[in-house]
């Protein structure tokens, strides 16, 4: 339960984040946001404000904003269609009705000739009881509904329609996902430094933990260590690959402490470290540094220290160095979550800023149907001095989402057998 609940939470966060900076740069353009949702597939929570309806579904695999005109608009109303309408005291339609006209006694019935609900914003019919079938033209209020099926779903005029934006403003409000996903890695890693402080870059001890190897030789938190076996050691990282490399084999530390200067013997004890290789280890942690200067740059550090490693990474897997069977899906991450829930919060945090990164970098990769890909189309409009064409741009960005379907599959079918089956 304590998995499956820090699952929910830290994946959670991650979409939240993501849709929030589509969302915020949405409305700053004046787009008509519809739809703020968390998951996919059926709705187990709704909440309508606004103009926006806010959902949370079942599946809790991802999430979207659905902003007015980029998906298929409302309901096409066609000459001939029989349609009630309920005007307001300036004698603008508010209410367009096309199914459930006897629900509404004060509605007119007209059957329409034309109707533009984007540009001109108005029906044109003869209504209903009219014998001299007098052609009307009904002007529509920007905020008019269409009700069907007891559905209302409010109008877009084209000036509240993405596409209708200029470029700056279109590519902001995709480029803002992936950004406040690095936003969010920020705050998670500059909280963490707020709670247990940021490691000094020297070779000064921390913590050190009792019953290994150091404290039985008898280091001290707040010894620093200036040389190994007589070669100078500047940082802390130097001092940890040296006595990583030397297991049971016994080292000679020089170290200076309330300002006189001492040789300490220590042999690390020998463990198996993360890729499978045989490391020493003598049981200290870095000093760390509590001081607001440190803390306050210390989030955008880690961020973009892991940010370099995780196009590294991406190196890698296009060079052939990293397995595409490496990468890890849904099923990964829940696995990885249960080994982190049970190191503690600290590693909880920390690994929630991997993932926010991770998800940012994802994103922001020109590949068809994610937000880079997306990307990548406006910068190709910038060259052109206009659109892609919308139905080519669809059909690329529905191939893009049919092999990212596929990929996830093979994914989460490598975790399974990885985690569960292996």
């Amino acid at each position: 339960m304590k998995t499956v609940i820090s699952f929910i939470i830290i994946f959670g966060s991650l979409v939240f984040f993501h849709e929030l900076g589509h969302f915020i740069f949405a409305k700053r353009s004046g787009i008509l946001v519809r739809e703020f949702a968390i998951g996919f597939g059926p709705k187990i929570f709704s909440y309508k404000k606004g103009e926006t309806l806010y959902t949370i579904r079942l599946l809790p695999i991802g999430g979207y904003v659905r902003m007015a005109g980029e998906d298929p608009e409302v309901a096409e109303i066609k000459p001939g269609h029989r349609i009630g309408i309920i005007l307001d005291e300036n004698e603008l339609v508010t209410k367009i009705i096309l199914t459930g006209k006897d629900r509404y006694t004060n509605a007119r019935t007209i059957e329409v000739e034309d109707a533009d609900l984007e540009h001109k914003l108005c029906i044109r019919g003869y209504e209903e009881g009219d014998e001299d079938e007098v052609l009307q033209t009904y002007p529509l209020s920007r905020k008019a509904v269409i009700v069907e099926n007891q559905i209302e779903t409010l109008i877009a005029p084209w000036d509240r329609q993405f596409a209708s934006k200029k470029l700056s403003q279109r590519a902001m409000t995709i480029f803002a996902g992936p950004l406040f996903n690095f936003i969010l890695a920020v705050v998670v890693f500059t909280m963490i430094s707020m709670l247990q402080g940021v490691p000094v870059k020297e070779a000064i001890l921390g913590h050190v933990l009792p019953n290994d190897p150091a404290s039985e030789a008898g280091f001290q938190e707040g010894d620093l260590v200036l040389s190994i076996d007589g070669a100078e050691v500047n940082t802390f990282t130097e001092m940890t690959k040296i006595v990583r490399a030397h297991p049971e084999e016994e080292l000679i530390f020089t170290v200076e402490r309330d300002n006189q200067t001492f040789d300490i013997a220590v042999t690390p004890k020998k463990e198996i470290g993360e890729n499978e290789e045989t490391i020493g280890l003598i049981g200290v942690q870095s000093a760390l540094d509590k001081s607001i200067g440190k803390i306050a740059v210390s989030g955008f550090q880690e961020t973009y220290h892991w940010t370099i490693e995780i196009f590294k990474l991406l190196g890698q897997l296009v060079t052939g160095q990293f397995s595409i069977d490496m990468l890890s899906g849904p099923v990964g991450i829940y696995a990885s979550t249960e080994t982190v829930a049970k190191a503690g919060f600290i590693y909880l945090l920390r690994w929630m800023g991997l993932l926010s990164i991770n998800l940012g970098i994802m994103n922001l990769l020109p590949i068809p149907a994610l937000d880079g890909g997306r990307l990548l189309f406006f910068g190709v409009e910038a060259l052109r001095g206009k659109p892609v064409d919308r139905q080519m741009e669809s059909i690329v960005h529905f191939i893009g989402f049919a092999l990212l379907m596929l990929l996830m599959i093979v994914v989460t079918w490598n975790d399974i057998q990885r985690f569960f089956i292996n």
